[in-house]
Order: structure tokens, then C-alpha cells, then sequence
């Protein structure tokens, strides 16, 4: 399964660790947060019950393995509860296409009450904050730019400190892997009325068009789900 419909969101390397393209002569690889990268396949759908839905979810481990699939988190939607996103680390990206396409994957999503279809992205994941944070709260931004390079340089200026001022903060950033100029950017929400003003604001979408964003940009806002 390519992509279905359509976020959580979130390639090809950034030269790895110290020389990533867009990066500043004094910025340092840790300011960057540049992970070693890993691919994940996130998926996001409605459910009719949430309760239901973990629980065939979390009965369904041993199939993804099977598949080399790693569950990574579960989050709800903000604005709709029953609305969810789904990300599992994959060690093989065709391995996790057949399971997005497998009869044990749809038998599964029938019995946990999947209301419409999912969306399923499989990106590449090149920088990843891991540090703890009280926040729960995350927004997914999605959108498509007309040449990564260009774009990351325009990302990279703006900085880590505007985004914080406006309310997110910098977690994570993503590459379609079938498509490397779709970018996925994860944020953890530390002030969310601030956080609405900046992703409706005309700045961004100033800044946006500076960097070569070419498709409407997707804004997911969801809660992970700590439970075990």
C-alpha cells in the first residue's frame, strides 16, 4: 500500500550527522537533534471506540513483529478523540507495505472499529528528539516543498527559538520515502492558543512560501496515549 488518502506526518540522509544540508557553520549536530535514521510507517484513522480499538491494537503486537514492525506510540486526536494516529518503527520498508496491504491487518482494523479509510505514510525520520518532556500534546505538520535542500535552509533559519516562542517545540522531522520532498515535522505543544495563532498566521505562510512549501500543509493536532 503506497499512501492511502490524504497526518501524524513525519528520505535520504542529511550527510549524516555533521553535515547536513541547510545547517549552519556553528550550529552543532545536538542542536540539530539529527538522529541516525530510521523509517516508520505512521497511520492515522477514525474508530467508533477507543477502548476497543487499543485493545485489538495492542493484541495485534505479535503480527507486526512478524512483519518487523515496532510499535512507537499511540495518539489521539484533540479535536476528535476517536480520531487516531499510529507510528511503528519498520526494519524493512517492503515487509511493512505487505503488512499495510495484509488480510490480518484488515480482519484486525474490522474488529477494532475502524471508521473509514486509514491513511498510511512511510517516511524516513532524520532528526528525533527523544529527551523527556512533561508535554503531551503534539502537532503533526505535513506538506509537500519543491526541493528539500532549499527548503530545510529556510526551516533551519527561522529557528528552533521563533518556533518555541510561538508555542511548539521541535521533536521530530520526517522524508516521504516514496516521495523524499514530502516532509513530516512533529512538535510538542507548550502553549496551544499560541500554537493555533502561529498555524494560522500570515508569517507562516510567508515563511512557508519562502521555502518552497508547494501543497497545502496539513496540521494534526493529537494527545499521546501513556497508558499501557
Amino acid at each position: 500500500m503506497k499512501q492511502i488518502s490524504l497526518l501524524f506526518s513525519i528520505g535520504v540522509l542529511l550527510c549524516l550527522i555533521s553535515c547536513a544540508p541547510g545547517t549552519k557553520g556553528d550550529q552543532k549536530a545536538e542542536d540539530l537533534n539529527l538522529a541516525t535514521p530510521y523509517n516508520i510507517m505512521m497511520v492515522r484513522h477514525g474508530v467508533s471506540d477507543y477502548a476497543t480499538f487499543k485493545t485489538v491494537y495492542m493484541a495485534h503486537d505479535s503480527v507486526r513483529k512478524a512483519y518487523g514492525l515496532e510499535s512507537l506510540a499511540v495518539g489521539r486526536g484533540m479535536d476528535d478523540p476517536n480520531m487516531i494516529i499510529v507510528m511503528n518503527k519498520i526494519s524493512d520498508v517492503q515487509k511493512a507495505k505487505d503488512f499495510a496491504a495484509s488480510p490480518s491487518l484488515k480482519e484486525a482494523m474490522m474488529k477494532a472499529g475502524i471508521t473509514g479509510p486509514p491513511t498510511v505514510e512511510f517516511m524516513n525520520v532524520i532528526r528525533d528528539d527523544t529527551t523527556s518532556i512533561p508535554q503531551n500534546d503534539r502537532v503533526m505538520v505535513s506538506h509537500h516543498v519543491k526541493d528539500f535542500d532549499a527548503w530545510v535552509k529556510v526551516y533551519d533559519a527561522e529557528g528552533k527559538a521563533t518556533r518555541a516562542a510561538n508555542g511548539i517545540v521541535d521533536r521530530g522531522m520526517a522524508r516521504g520515502i516514496d516521495d523524499p520532498n514530502m516532509v513530516y515535522l512533529l512538535f510538542a505543544v507548550t502553549d496551544m492558543a499560541k500554537a493555533n495563532a502561529r498555524m494560522q498566521s500570515e508569517e507562516l505562510k510567508k515563511v512557508m512560501t519562502d521555502a518552497g512549501v508547494d501543497s497545502a500543509p496539513s496540521f494534526f493536532k493529537f494527545t499521546w496515549d501513556t497508558s499501557k
